[in-house]
């Protein structure tokens, strides 16, 4: 069994006092813009501020980037809410799912209802083939880890 080691927290993250829920500890970092603006186009702020808990791996800017040019302007149109919920949802966790137990799964059960593998390649965590890249970002109604790749279900 591997450790996921505990990886700098930006400044932006207050650890002591969570006291933000997931929708505005992901607005509050800066690097979740396209992330935000989906949850809010696909209708899931409201779920994503609930009382939770939650466990959501949170892609990136830089890893919607990554997706084929047009994908994400074509998920945030209204007719595509649908899909777009399937996507988000499969990155969603119920439960607070801490890095130090997320290495002892092979797989989770996501809010979407379809599961997604757990390995490790190293000291390297992965959801599916995204890697995690920042772990245990406390918030108010749940946890986030941050991951390098939109992953579908």
């Amino acid at each position: 069994m591997i450790s996921v080691p505990a990886l700098a927290v930006a400044g932006n993250y207050n650890q002591s006092k969570a006291t933000k829920d997931i929708v505005d500890t992901a607005s509050a970092a800066g690097s979740f813009e396209t992330l935000v603006a989906a949850i809010q186009a696909a209708d899931l702020v409201d779920v994503l501020k609930g009382s939770g808990p939650f466990t959501v791996f949170a892609p990136t800017d830089d890893a919607f980037a990554k997706l084929p040019e047009g994908t994400v302007d074509d998920l945030l149109k209204p007719e595509n809410k649908e899909k777009l919920q399937s996507i988000l949802t499969y990155h969603v966790v119920p439960g607070k799912v801490m890095a130090e137990d997320a290495v002892n799964l092979t797989s989770a059960k996501t809010v979407n209802g379809k599961d997604f593998k757990i390995t490790q390649s190293g000291n390297d965590l992965m959801i599916d083939n995204a890697k995690v890249i920042e772990t245990d970002i406390m918030t108010s109604n749940g946890v986030i880890h941050v991951i390098d790749h939109v992953i579908m279900p």
